[in-house]
């Protein structure tokens, strides 16, 4: 799998969020400032291409569905991401939303118990 492009990512979060549509339909979800209905296509195209979404014909139309859901996309990611930037600590991570304030002390508390739930 390979790693989406900026504008990729932003068209593949509507996809998610929206799941099986058509061009127009990912158009009006799309935040302002909106791309030209082509661009989008071609964006939804390379996402096509590598193997995101698969198109389904209906006459002249194209019904996009997702092939790679959210969760796989971001565990495969993450991990590259952390490994990357955070010497493979999550720990580092969470240290440095901390100090940039990006993370409050009740946000830090509720990570905590949802770790502490899933482990317990």
């Amino acid at each position: 799998m390979e790693k989406l492009t900026a504008p990729e990512e932003i068209v593949m979060q509507i996809i998610w969020q929206k799941g099986p549509g058509f061009i127009k339909d990912y158009l009006e979800a799309h935040p302002e400032p909106r791309p030209p209905y082509t661009t989008l296509a071609s964006v939804v195209k390379n996402l096509e291409r590598k193997g995101f979404v698969k198109g389904r014909k209906y006459g002249t139309i194209i019904e996009y569905t997702p092939q790679v859901s959210e969760k796989v996309y971001k565990k495969k990611f993450m991990g590259g991401f952390v490994k990357d930037y955070f010497r493979n600590s999550y720990k580092e991570l969470v240290t440095f939303f901390a100090k940039e304030n990006k993370i409050s002390p009740e946000e830090l508390k509720e990570v905590i118990r949802l770790i502490e739930r899933e482990n317990g």
